[in-house]
């Protein structure tokens, strides 16, 4: 499978992308879009993590784990919106929190 990823990462990770459980995800992915459903991420900003951090500049990975819902909202990357983009109100309590540290 042809994933669109910066090119070290997608070295790290072409084997899982031949692996079928990656191959049944695009496929339930891809009969959901034909479907008329609504997949957030949009495409191009399902690898946006990967594809922005080169692997050798990773220092740190940190999963998110509340999937936003709304339009625009997500964008490939944890505990963040686009700028202009109201953040869901689980964002806002977790900025919230660190701003009291």
């Amino acid at each position: 499978m042809d994933v669109k990823i910066e090119a070290s990462w997608k070295e790290i990770l072409k084997s899982e992308f031949n692996k079928s459980y990656f191959q049944q995800i695009a496929l339930h992915i891809k009969t959901e879009k034909s479907q008329g459903k609504i997949i957030y991420p949009p495409g191009p900003f399902i690898f946006n993590a990967f594809n922005i951090t080169p692997v050798d500049k990773v220092k740190v990975v940190i999963l998110g784990q509340d999937p936003y819902h709304g339009p625009g909202q997500a964008h490939g990357l944890c505990f963040s919106v686009s700028n202009g983009v109201q953040p869901p109100p689980s964002l806002v309590n977790i900025l919230k929190s660190c701003m009291m540290i």
